[in-house]
């Protein structure tokens, strides 16, 4: 019978993914992993929800989306990283390869229309839709929480106070 050969790692009570050398098989449990999933899909559906009522097109699904999308790869980038031990990776180029795709997707949504600049507060709220998943998925989750009322609060109550002013200097 062949010997098994296993090592196990931590990473801060979150998780344990376990490798087996003598199949080169990695396995993870997946319940932190699942409640990670599930909070960085529900910060960025509120973040979302606050858009829709907005009237913006970018809502719900568009914000859990990027939340949730960034946190997956998070997740996938710490996992490799401890599987790949031996190996020179630096699990943050993932975040920074993550912050340069979604700038580049936001800058598309950046235009003007009729003298008018259109988008940038929905370009910027997926920016930190994506901020606040690579949040959760590195286990920063009062961070994430905070993050996420400081932007609701951004997106709805100073929208209110913006109006205003705009109505002053007509």
């Amino acid at each position: 019978m062949k010997e098994r050969n296993f090592v196990e790692f931590r990473k801060e009570g979150e998780y344990t993914i376990s490798m087996d050398f003598s199949t080169s098989n990695l396995v993870l449990e997946y319940g932190p992993i699942f409640l990670k999933l599930l909070l960085a899909m529900l910060l960025g559906l509120a973040l979302g929800l606050e858009r829709t009522f907005a009237g913006k097109m970018a809502g719900m699904r568009t914000y859990a989306l990027m939340s949730l999308g960034s946190c997956v790869l998070i997740i996938i980038s710490d996992a490799i990283a401890l599987r790949y031990v031996s190996l020179n990776f630096d699990p943050l180029r993932m975040a920074a390869g993550i912050v340069m795709g979604v700038g580049f997707l936001c800058g598309g949504l950046i235009v003007f229309r009729h003298e008018h600049l259109v988008g940038m507060t929905t370009a910027a709220g997926l920016w930190i839709a994506v901020a606040i998943g690579i949040a959760v998925g590195y286990g920063f989750y009062a961070l994430a929480i905070l993050t996420t009322l400081f932007t609701l609060f951004i997106l709805s109550f100073l929208w209110k106070v913006e109006e205003r002013f705009e109505k002053i200097g007509e």
